[in-house]
């Protein structure tokens, strides 16, 4: 009769023991039985481990469907789930847009080398102190130091953890056979595809407000304020002939650094609207990361 009245307590308190915060080895171990009046009751010990068992596998599910907790083949599984993208295109493109996008969806970390040079120089690393050294000759920074720099920043644990994402980077097939000798892969490159006609049109309708940095464009985006549009600035490169220039150093490399990635290539026409681009771009990303 004592142990008719009892069952019933310690069934409830075992229900209950499977909500709280516990070892869950525990719950599977021969000591984990209770003991009731001294006595160690069986079932006890199933309806726990039961109650344990699909807590755990509950658990274990939310974290598998959210990307957590998966089982690493090595240590490098965490550097290979984070995306590692790079992105090219010419200049008024869009690619600037798209980096914003993109940064802004998987939380990746948006580098140029142009930003990367300037770290270095200023952190004074081996590699910063090469650049520096050649900067302050007035000559250009080689590819072997470029690509030291970019190599060293994407060992930094931003990097590992959360991915990155190559901005404009690399411009030559030979940067891109060196990136390729240092270990460097991408998941994916993206190349945004906008005829030249486009983007001399792009590029010579953009003016600059000096006083909050905006940018509009002359034809696609002009200010609504008198006041703006009588004091913006053209800069001095944003002309039809110096554009032109900076377009035939483009194409004369992009095929090349397009053939060292064909394999993971893909290419956006970017003369749609930019949440188009964007979702074509976001539908490959997750294509090349599933």
């Amino acid at each position: 009769p004592m142990m008719k009245s009892v069952l019933p307590v310690a069934l409830l308190l075992a229900s209950a023991s499977a909500f709280t915060t516990t070892n869950p080895a525990a719950a599977f171990a021969p000591s984990s039985t209770r003991a009731i009046h001294g006595r160690q009751h069986p079932s006890v010990v199933v309806l726990r481990a039961s109650k344990n068992k699909e807590k755990i596998s509950s658990r274990t599910r939310w974290a598998e469907t959210r990307g957590y907790g998966a089982e690493s083949s090595d240590d490098n599984d965490v550097a290979r789930k984070a995306p590692k993208l790079i992105i090219a295109g010419a200049p008024a493109s869009g690619k600037g847009t798209q980096c914003e996008i993109i940064k802004d969806k998987y939380g990746v970390v948006h580098l140029s080398t142009g930003d990367m040079l300037r770290a270095a120089v200023a952190a004074g690393t081996e590699v910063g102190k090469q650049a520096k050294d050649y900067m302050d000759s007035g000559k250009l920074v080689p590819d072997d130091v470029i690509i030291g720099i970019v190599k060293d920043r994407l060992e930094e644990s931003d990097c590992v953890e959360c991915g990155w994402l190559l901005d404009g980077f690399p411009r030559t097939q030979a940067q891109a056979e060196a990136l390729a000798d240092a270990g460097v892969s991408a998941d994916c490159f993206i190349f945004l595809n906008v005829p030249d006609d486009v983007l001399v049109e792009r590029v010579v309708g953009r003016r600059t407000d000096p006083e909050t940095g905006k940018i509009y464009h002359m034809t696609f985006s002009p200010p609504d304020d008198e006041e703006v549009l009588a004091r913006l600035e053209q800069r001095s490169d944003d002309t039809e002939e110096k554009v032109k220039v900076r377009l035939e150093q483009f194409h004369a490399n992009v095929d090349a650094v397009k053939g060292s990635y064909t394999d993971i290539a893909v290419e956006v026409q970017g003369t749609q609207k930019p949440e188009v681009v964007s979702e074509t771009i976001m539908k490959s990303i997750e294509t090349v990361l599933a």
